[in-house]
């Protein structure tokens, strides 16, 4: 049985070289599709919406982006396999992880156990260590955007990620842009971001995995978004859900001024992220050992 359900009438069948089988998902940049490739192997298409089709300056932005999203590899990344940026729809096609979203196992589940957290907050911290050596920054890592496959978990949808030092209107940093419960300080004054607003947002992974709950809330609280701003910049998150080994590094994370945050290196380091190559549950397993106080967290 196919992971993703059924295509819908309208759909396409067949979009360059890929055979589309079934949706797995809609968002405000267009459809992600289920496909095969020539070689039978499964892939994510995600198709542009047509009014973004049309649109001469996105298009640039997406051929620019699309590019660094290639340089982009590591076993913790959805890895950009292929475009089509000057096709009728364009599209983009990444590797398909066979797996539930973060978001979707904690509304299933509840809080992830604790060792899970440590596997996940490694995988992570490489993926996004990946993404920025890349020189992109991903700008809305959310629950939504973290995959939980059978090797691990895989931070999707940074192929059309920003390009870190851009300008405004070219390929370009996020502003005031990304999901605002896990959003840094410096994604609400409207200027372009770096990477440690990402850092800010592994952080708040963090609690939400080990809780179930966003770390200052969610902008459905009384006051809407504006309440959880003023939260984000002046509140301190409650750690005490976290795994004692992730607290000091979560917090850090979780800085309130950019300066103030690790490097998705120095914690995927410090974390122990590359385990020898076997299942999720190994990496699990290494957690549960002390596996992060071997590599080097102190």
């Amino acid at each position: 049985m196919l992971p993703a359900p059924p295509l819908l009438a309208g759909d396409p069948s067949r979009l360059g070289g890929y055979r589309l089988l079934g949706r797995l998902g809609q968002g405000g940049m267009g459809v992600v599709y289920l496909g095969r490739d020539h070689g039978d192997r499964l892939v994510a298409i995600k198709v542009i919406r047509p009014e973004l089709a049309a649109n001469h300056d996105y298009l640039a932005r997406f051929r620019r982006e699309v590019e660094l999203g290639r340089k982009v590899r590591g076993r913790f990344v959805a890895e950009v396999l292929d475009a089509g940026v000057d096709a009728e729809r364009p599209y983009l096609v990444t590797a398909f992880i066979d797996g539930e979203t973060l978001q979707a196992r904690v509304r299933r589940r509840g809080a992830l156990p604790p060792a899970e957290v440590g596997a996940l907050a490694a995988g992570m911290a490489a993926g996004m260590a990946a993404i920025h050596a890349a020189g992109l920054v991903h700008g809305d890592l959310k629950p939504g955007n973290v995959l939980l496959g059978a090797e691990g978990p895989r931070v999707i949808d940074f192929g059309v990620a920003r390009a870190v030092g851009g300008r405004r209107g070219d390929a370009t940093t996020a502003v005031r842009s990304g999901t605002p419960e896990f959003m840094a300080p410096e994604q609400f004054d409207g200027v372009g971001v770096g990477p440690a607003a990402d850092l800010f947002a592994w952080g708040g992974l963090l609690v939400y995995a080990s809780t179930g709950r966003p770390p200052f809330g969610d902008k459905g609280q009384p006051g809407g978004v504006e309440a959880l701003e003023r939260r984000i910049r002046y509140q301190q998150p409650d750690l005490a859900a976290l795994p004692s080994e992730l607290r000091e590094p979560a917090a850090g994370a979780l800085a309130k001024l950019p300066s103030g945050r690790p490097t998705a290196h120095a914690l995927a380091e410090r974390l122990g992220a590359e385990p020898p190559p076997g299942r999720f549950r190994g990496l699990i397993s290494r957690w549960r050992r002390g596996g992060s106080r071997r590599s080097g967290w102190r």
